[in-house]
């Protein structure tokens, strides 16, 4: 199942004051940018941030998955 549009505008609307956001669709999926960084991915209506070490800080109590198998 592919991601809405509808998802991604919900989130770029909870995180467009973090910098430059913007979103790109990508096999048939969405790359989330800030500042020109890829910082997460939107796959199958669901969020995947990039792990890093200040991303996990911020989170707290999260669950890692992967966007695509392997």
């Amino acid at each position: 199942m592919a991601t809405d549009l509808d998802f991604v505008t919900f989130v770029h609307e909870q995180i467009r004051r973090a910098g430059d956001v913007r979103y790109r669709k990508m096999f048939g999926e969405y790359a989330i940018y800030c500042d020109d960084k890829v910082v997460a991915l939107a796959c199958d209506n669901q969020l995947f941030i990039r792990p890093t070490a200040a991303a996990k800080a911020v989170l707290g109590d999260y669950r890692e998955g992967s966007p695509y198998p392997g």
